[in-house]
């Protein structure tokens, strides 16, 4: 089956057969794909795959798949970069209750000063919200 064929398929197949319609995509495409595009496909196999089964983890579809270089995808690089704006941004009350500056809470967290305003004024427009009821 040609790739894009097999691509659209698992986008459109039930649990039990998008296994097999993946794992048979990622067969096609470490063996047929030169390397950049292989890494590409590869990318949308596993966003594919993220969204055809929202109930396993990225670790678990990476050992299901053999996905050995999930890490480097961008999907995952993604996730985790996320994960580390979600892991800053919590620390962001307790930073403003030391009385720090935005600037030096940018500064600490490697976060633009944009990012910690908009958080920021997030945290203060909950806390009014808050006062209010």
């Amino acid at each position: 089956m040609p790739i894009g064929i097999a691509t659209i398929k698992l986008i459109i197949e039930d649990e039990d057969k998008a296994i097999i319609t993946a794992k048979e995509l990622i067969n096609i495409t470490q063996q047929e794909i030169s390397n950049e595009q292989q890494q590409q496909l590869l990318e949308l196999v596993e966003t594919i795959l993220v969204y055809q089964f929202p109930r396993i983890s990225r670790k678990e579809i990476e050992a299901m798949f053999s996905l050995s270089d999930s890490n480097q995808t961008k999907v995952y690089q993604e996730a985790r970069e996320e994960g580390s704006l979600e892991a800053k941004l919590e620390s962001l009350p307790r930073l403003l209750a030391l009385n720090l500056t935005v600037e030096q809470i940018s500064q600490a967290l490697n976060l633009t000063i944009e990012i910690v305003t908009q958080a920021a004024q997030g945290i203060q427009n909950q806390d009014d919200e808050k006062n209010r009821t």
